[in-house]
This record gives structure tokens, C-alpha cells and sequence, in this order.
């Protein structure tokens, strides 16, 4: 399977603040594999938050991008990162991945990006790909700068 489908649940808090009335945030990524639609869906409704189911989306993984799909599955905590932007005063996920490069460049370019807890099913099929085509870098040694080296090697 080369493409993972899946959901995001983005939630809005009501604040008691003078300067911001809500903040967004995604808090989740469900697999999605029988409800694809695109739809924002609200699925929580309470005084003080609400959350909306947003599917359409799908995880992609890219050979050039094993390195980075390893680091995530061997942080404490493995992440699905969501980028998101303001529409209309609505919160739209716009990207979803599992690379922390892909993830740190959309932070450096100034998106808004959250990282939530990667599920079960997602870590294993990124695990899957990470072990047919991760190939760590070879260990080079390091010479160290020593200013007697040269006094040593002559005979």
C-alpha cells in the first residue's frame, strides 16, 4: 500500500482572553480507510470546544525521505504532523505527514504545524516502509585535530 488514508480531528477552544476568542489546534489522525469524505464534519460540541472530523487525506511515504520517517518512529513519542491554515475564521488542515523534514520546513517557511501521537496502525505500515528502504549512513572516523600527529608518524 503506498498510500495511508486518513482523518483529521482539529479542535476549537472558546478562550476567556481579551485579545483571542478561540484557538485552533489538531489533536488527532484517525486511519480512514471506509469514509474518505472531505466534508468537515463536527463531531464534539460542548461549551468550551468543539471538534470537526476533516477526511480526504492520505499519508504518502517517499524513499528519499527514509531517513526522516526513521527519526519520527524512534522519537519517544512518534508524530503525525498537520499543517493547517485559517479560512474564514475556520481551521483547514492543508497537510499531513509523518517526516520531521517535511515538518521542519513547513515550520521554517512560518505554517502553522501541530504534531499529534501517531496511532498503531499508522507507525506500522510507516515501520514496514522504513524497513525495506532505510539504509543508514556509513560511520566515517573522525580524525581528531591533534598537533603532534604529524611528529608521530615520521620514523
Amino acid at each position: 500500500m503506498d498510500r495511508f488514508p486518513i482523518a483529521v480531528i482539529i479542535e476549537r477552544r472558546r478562550l476567556d482572553n481579551r485579545w483571542a476568542d478561540e484557538a485552533w489546534e489538531a489533536v488527532g489522525v484517525v486511519p480512514a480507510f471506509d469514509d474518505a469524505q472531505p466534508a468537515m464534519r463536527q463531531i464534539v460540541a460542548e461549551t468550551d470546544r468543539d471538534q470537526f472530523r476533516v477526511g480526504g487525506f492520505a499519508l504518502e511515504l517517499f524513499r528519499d525521505e527514509a531517513a526522516n520517517y526513521f527519526l519520527n518512529l524512534s522519537s519517544p513519542v512518534p508524530k503525525v504532523f498537520v499543517m493547517w491554515r485559517l479560512e474564514g475564521g475556520v481551521a483547514r488542515p492543508a497537510t499531513v505527514t509523518v517526516s520531521y523534514g517535511e515538518a521542519a520546513r513547513l515550520l521554517d517557511s512560518g505554517e502553522q504545524v501541530d504534531g499529534v501521537p501517531m496511532s498503531r496502525e499508522i507507525a506500522d505500515w510507516v515501520g514496514a516502509f522504513v524497513n525495506r528502504h532505510y539504509e543508514p549512513a556509513p560511520r566515517k572516523k573522525i580524525r581528531r585535530n591533534d598537533p603532534l600527529a604529524q611528529d608521530r608518524e615520521q620514523p
